[in-house]
């Protein structure tokens, strides 16, 4: 596969779509980027760090990461849509630079303390590739973090909504997806008033306005490429990159947060 269709393949315009249209932070934004990263504690684990935002869509990660005291860092994307959300929502941190650039093409080498990638690997069609990267922009001692979408607790979400999405949510154009989304939306939000569901997630999901359940399903529909990984499989990736101390820890009851430290003397 070229450069360019590897690029292609993890969806980055219709994401880009997405991010431009639900772009600004939010309480429940910050919430979620907390689970994401909860083996880097929010109250001191960021304070003065250097990161990378490896994905970074509209910047909400890295505006929550400034938020709770990091010094400063570097936010890439591919889309044009996603880097001006960014760039809008970053302004109040001149210490964070925005930058046009593919988590394949990264410039950065043992630069920054934090290496971080959320919601972006697991739609990519070289993951062992991005994470490589991840670990040459990250310091010797530093960490790399990535969240994985989950098995455990979606075998029959991947037994029947992954098939449609395969064949065709992913091939619609955007603003038609963005309006079909609406109908399982719907019935998710009718089904959360009722009070279906057991697991972490769904008890997260209830907490949120209707817009922002819109822009979970639409993300849900919208990828090419969307890989679950079991715990096993999400802590090989992360060692598979030469990551040492590999520890992971389970989001909402159905995905994975992994994070893993470069090796003293790594280059």
């Amino acid at each position: 596969m070229t450069a360019e269709r590897d690029l292609a393949a993890g969806s980055p315009e219709r994401f880009g779509y997405a991010w431009h249209r639900f772009s600004l932070p939010s309480a429940a934004q910050e919430e979620q980027f907390r689970r994401w990263t909860s083996l880097i504690d929010s109250a001191t684990g960021w304070r003065g760090m250097t990161f990378l935002d490896g994905g970074c869509g509209a910047g909400r990660n890295a505006y929550w990461a400034m938020s709770w005291g990091a010094a400063g860092g570097v936010a890439v994307d591919v889309d044009e849509r996603a880097l001006a959300a960014a760039r809008g929502n970053l302004a109040a941190f001149p210490s964070v630079e925005v930058r046009h650039r593919s988590l394949y093409d990264l410039d950065l080498d043992n630069a920054v303390d934090i290496a971080f990638s959320i919601g972006v690997v697991h739609h990519l069609s070289d993951p062992d590739r991005a994470l490589a990267a991840l670990v040459r922009a990250a310091r010797p001692g530093g960490r790399v973090l990535v969240w994985l979408y989950g098995v455990e607790n979606m075998e029959l979400y991947l037994k029947l909504f992954a098939p449609a999405r395969r064949a065709l949510f992913s091939r619609l154009p955007m603003p038609a997806l963005a309006a079909l989304a609406h109908m399982p939306c719907a019935a998710l939000w009718l089904a959360l008033r009722l009070g279906l569901g057991r697991i972490e997630y769904v008890r997260l999901l209830r907490g949120f306005p209707y817009r922002h359940l819109h822009a979970i399903v639409l993300d849900q529909m919208l990828p090419r490429i969307a890989t679950h990984y079991t715990r096993a499989q999400a802590e090989a990736l992360l060692a598979r990159a030469g990551l040492t101390d590999v520890r992971s820890c389970w989001v909402n009851q159905m995905s994975w947060q992994v994070v893993g430290t470069k090796p003293a003397g790594s280059s």
